[in-house]
């Protein structure tokens, strides 16, 4: 994970292609593993093949509590928290043709879920003592060779407030200092400053699925989604960087603030078959087709800073608007699930997705995007994701467990190469004839390195470790029989 300082990047890609699906209590609670088992609403942006199990009409409504935690390790170790109430599914399953048969078309359906399908919402603070570097390093480097009426972005508003200027004397190429070698005058730079970074993210990817299903003759079940998919996506970080020592140049503090949000529609088809051979076992398959996204972005810096003698400045970059497209990779996901007479249900799934296939595209403004599709092609890769689930049943009571483990999306040599996630979750329910009420809980976590800056002086980096809890109750209702 980059800093944040540049938009349309391979963060972005990765953030809008990578799913953790959300759904039902029943469906989260058993790992998500349902591309063979099928009878869920939450199936619909899985496999759509689980619309044709449906033997009634039914609505179901799942609300969420979230919990995130994240710890962050920085020159010592910082925690931050945040909880966020949301919805995580709502649909209905509807009957078109209901046949008495054996053989043939028996049933035909037509269904309607909404599936959260990534929560971005996160509270992160990193904070320590900093001994080798800035982040004004990082902006002194990229203004070497600029001059300084030129600098335009962050390295731009942090000359204005005097925290990189041009090194007397380095001539039309201009070298750039910091105030912590006094602009290069006394060096070398003296550092032991207080970095605190606090990233506040809002957002969600959620998907409108519209689904057609059937089952054929009770062997074979099929089905096809469209997806209207939305993002809406906030981030924002400040960053201060703050000296209690006596510098040359004055300097006591800076906040630089990197904001901006992203909001778009995105479009995809699924289907994908379930076949039952025999009574006891169930096969599914499901492919995907990349989402299309149109996005737009809204992006604002800002930076103020404070010297000796009450001298204080505070610069803003004008607000940039941006239109893009993003499409997304395909997926393909093989399941296979055993019943247990009325006993038990276990079932168990690989899903295949590539993530260096995202790429960024225009939508009228001409600018090439081939730079940063190359560089997503090349930090990205292809992996795969296991879920696995179980459920029991005790009369009209129901437990479920599952285990999840969602692959490394980054390249062999990349700061991130070893990001995995794994969940793990539990839930129970209750079923009458017409009504059902079932609990799930899902605790996702995951490894991550933080970059806060890159430069020639030293890189900033910090070990995340991120652990989502996910609370679901759905409320089901069966009519139609």
């Amino acid at each position: 994970m980059v800093s944040g300082v540049s938009s349309q990047n391979v963060d972005d890609a990765l953030r809008y292609s990578q799913l953790f699906y959300g759904g039902t209590a029943r469906f989260q609670s058993m790992g998500g593993a349902f591309t063979a088992l099928g009878g869920d609403l939450s199936t619909l942006s899985q496999n759509p093949a689980g619309l044709g199990l449906f033997r009634s009409s039914e609505i179901t409504f799942s609300p969420q509590l979230y919990h995130i935690k994240t710890s962050a390790s920085f020159n010592g170790t910082s925690t931050d928290y945040l909880y966020n109430f949301n919805l995580s599914q709502a649909g209905i399953a509807w009957k078109i043709i209901s046949n008495n048969n054996t053989s043939g078309l028996i049933t035909l359906n037509f269904g309607y879920s909404y599936n959260r399908t990534n929560n971005l919402n996160s509270s992160t603070r990193i904070e320590g003592i900093e001994t080798r570097s800035s982040l004004a390093d990082y902006w002194a480097d990229l203004s070497d060779g600029t001059y300084y009426s030129d600098l335009g972005g962050a390295e731009g508003i942090a000359y204005d407030a005097w925290v990189i200027d041009t090194i007397t004397g380095t001539g039309p190429g201009y070298l750039y200092g910091t105030v912590f070698s006094n602009y290069g005058d006394n060096p070398p730079s003296v550092y032991g400053q207080n970095i605190r970074r606090i990233i506040t993210n809002e957002g969600f990817t959620g998907e409108h699925a519209i689904s057609i299903g059937g089952n054929f003759s009770n062997k074979i079940y099929f089905g096809a989604t469209l997806g209207i998919s939305r993002l809406n996506y906030i981030g924002h970080y400040e960053h201060l960087e703050s000296a209690s020592y006596s510098l040359a140049s004055g300097f006591e503090n800076f906040t630089f603030t990197d904001h901006y949000e992203n909001n778009g529609t995105g479009f995809n088809l699924k289907i994908g078959t379930i076949i039952k051979p025999v009574e006891s076992l169930r096969i599914g398959l499901a492919f995907h087709s990349p989402t299309l996204y149109k996005i737009n972005e809204y992006f604002y810096e800002n930076i103020n800073s404070n010297f000796e003698g009450d001298d204080h400045y505070d610069f803003s970059n004008d607000p940039l608007r941006y239109s893009y497209a993003l499409t997304t990779p395909f997926r393909a996901i093989g399941g296979v699930a055993f019943q247990l007479k009325k006993f038990a249900l276990l079932s168990a799934e690989y899903e295949f997705v590539d993530y260096g296939s995202s790429r960024f595209s225009e939508t009228g403004d001409g600018y090439d995007y081939s730079g940063k599709n190359m560089e997503i092609k090349n930090t990205l890769k292809s992996t795969g994701n296991l879920r696995m689930g179980g459920e029991f049943r005790l009369n009209k009571f129901y437990f479920r467990t599952g285990y999840g483990y969602y692959g490394k999306a980054f390249t062999s040599g990349e700061d991130n190469a070893n990001m995995d996630h794994q969940s793990v979750s539990f839930g129970a329910g209750f079923r009458e004839q017409n009504l059902s009420v079932d609990f799930g809980f899902t605790s996702l976590s995951n490894p991550q390195k933080y970059i806060l800056y890159t430069s020639s002086a030293g890189n900033a980096i910090a070990d995340l470790n991120t652990t989502r809890n996910i609370f679901t109750v759905t409320f089901g209702y069966k009519f139609g029989y």
